[in-house]
C-alpha cells in the first residue's frame, strides 16, 4: 500500500447566533485591531453594521474593539483587491483579519492575511508560479464567517486569485491559509435572494460530487462528500423556495463546508470548464459549475458506475442512470438558466475556453481523462 498523508481543518462554530461568540473569542485572544474584509454588496447592509456594531459597543473602549472595514472584494477575487486590502490592513494598524462574506470576500481576507507580512506580489504564492514563493512568516489571527453557502472557503487552505490582465485563476494553497476559528452562522445567508441561492448551493453539490468521483484515495472524503451530497439534495431547492427556512439555510452552509473539506481529495472536469467561464465571461463561480456539470457528469458514468449508483442513491434519484437527470430536474426547480446561451456565452469564444480549461489542473483528477475535444464537446453540449 502507498503512505497517503490526511489533514482535516480548523475549529467551527455552527449554528444560529454563533456570529455572537466572535467579540469573545477575539478579546480571548488579546486582539483589538481586526480589519473585517468583505464585498462592497455587504458593506452597505444591515447586517453588517450590526455585526461591527456588537463587536465596537455604543462606544469604543470598555472591552470593546477598534474595527477596521475593507470592503473593497467585488466579482471574482483579483490581485489588485489583495494589495488594497493589505494597505487598508496597514493603515489600521490590524492585528487580526476577519473575513465576512461569500467565497470572493473569504478567499481575499485569507490573501491580505498572507500579504500582510509577506513581500511580492500575491501571485507569486500560486503553487504553480514558476519561481513560487515560500510562506515562511505566521499570519495575522483570521477567522471566517461565510454569508454565502457554496465555496465553503472559511474551512479551505486554499485561497483563489485571479491575475489582473488575464483574469486566469491561481490557487495559493498551504494549511497556514486555516482561517483559525470558523463562525458558520446560517442567519448571515437568509437574505440571500433565490437566485444566488441556487447558484451557491450548485456549487456545494458540485463540490462533494466531484471530490466523491475523483479516483483519489480518500475514504474519509468519500464518506464526508457523499453526506453532503445527500444533505444538498434534501435542502437545496428548499432553501430557494422558502429563504427564511432556517433548518434549510443550515442544511445547506453544512453542505458547504462538507464539499470544500471533501475537495482536498481534489476536483474533477467541471471545475476546469467553470474556471474557463470565469476567466473568459466573469461567469459566477457557482452558476458555471451548475452549467456544466450536466455535461462532463454524462461523460463520467461509464468511468464510475459504482460510484454513480451511490450518488443517485443517496439523492434518492433510483439507478446510476437516473443521476444526471435528477441533476437536470434540480436545476430546473432552482431557476438555474437553460444553458450558457443564456447567460451571454457565444460559441466564438469556445476556442479560449477549451484552452483555459485544458490547461486547468482540476481535470487531472477527473475519473475519465479528457482532450481538448472532450471540452468542445462539453462547452458545447452545455450551449
Amino acid at each position: 500500500m502507498t503512505i497517503t498523508r490526511f489533514a482535516f481543518p480548523t475549529t467551527i462554530h455552527f449554528g444560529a447566533g454563533s456570529r455572537k461568540l466572535v467579540l469573545e473569542h477575539l478579546r480571548g485572544q488579546g486582539l483589538k485591531r481586526p480589519l473585517i474584509v468583505t464585498d462592497r454588496g455587504l458593506a452597505a447592509t444591515p447586517m453588517l453594521a450590526e455585526f461591527m456594531h456588537a463587536l465596537e459597543g455604543p462606544k469604543k473602549g470598555a472591552g470593546h474593539l477598534d474595527v477596521g472595514l475593507y470592503p473593497g472584494v467585488h466579482g471574482n477575487p483579483a490581485a489588485a483587491q489583495v494589495a488594497h486590502g493589505v494597505e487598508a490592513f496597514r493603515m489600521h494598524r490590524a492585528d487580526s483579519v476577519i473575513g465576512f462574506g461569500g467565497g470572493a470576500a473569504l478567499d481575499v481576507a485569507k490573501a491580505v492575511a498572507l500579504m500582510a507580512v509577506h513581500d511580492g506580489d500575491v501571485i507569486e504564492y500560486a503553487w504553480d508560479h514558476p519561481q513560487v514563493r515560500p510562506i515562511v512568516h505566521p499570519l495575522p489571527y483570521l477567522i471566517a464567517l461565510p454569508t454565502t453557502s457554496g465555496t465553503g472557503s472559511e474551512v479551505g487552505r486554499s485561497s483563489v486569485v485571479s491575475e489582473d490582465e488575464t483574469h486566469v485563476k491561481r490557487v495559493i494553497f498551504s494549511p497556514a491559509l486555516l482561517a483559525r476559528v470558523v463562525f458558520a452562522d446560517p442567519e448571515l445567508t437568509l437574505a440571500l435572494p433565490p437566485a444566488i441561492t441556487a447558484a451557491t448551493g450548485m456549487d456545494a453539490l458540485t463540490h462533494n460530487v466531484e471530490s466523491y468521483l475523483s479516483p483519489a484515495y480518500h475514504p474519509l472524503c468519500d464518506g464526508i462528500a457523499l453526506e453532503g451530497t445527500r444533505i444538498a439534495a434534501r435542502s437545496l431547492a428548499l432553501a430557494v423556495r422558502e429563504p427564511l427556512n432556517l433548518d434549510a439555510r443550515g442544511d445547506m452552509m453544512m453542505a458547504s463546508m462538507m464539499g470544500a473539506i471533501a475537495f482536498q481529495k481534489d476536483l474533477g472536469a467541471v471545475h476546469s470548464c467553470a474556471h474557463a467561464l470565469g476567466a473568459v465571461c466573469d461567469l459566477h463561480h457557482g452558476l458555471a459549475n451548475a452549467l456544466m456539470i450536466e455535461p462532463v457528469m454524462r461523460f463520467n458514468l461509464g468511468a464510475a458506475p459504482a460510484k454513480f449508483a451511490e450518488l443517485a442513491r443517496v439523492v434518492g434519484a433510483g439507478t446510476a442512470d437516473d443521476f444526471v437527470p435528477w441533476l437536470a430536474n434540480l436545476k430546473r426547480t432552482i431557476g438555474i438558466a437553460a444553458g450558457l446561451h443564456a447567460v451571454g456565452v457565444k460559441r466564438e469564444q469556445f476556442g479560449r475556453l477549451v484552452e483555459i480549461a485544458e490547461k486547468d489542473t482540476c481535470h487531472q483528477t477527473n475519473p475519465r481523462s479528457c482532450t481538448r475535444a472532450d471540452f468542445e464537446r462539453f462547452f458545447a453540449e452545455a450551449m
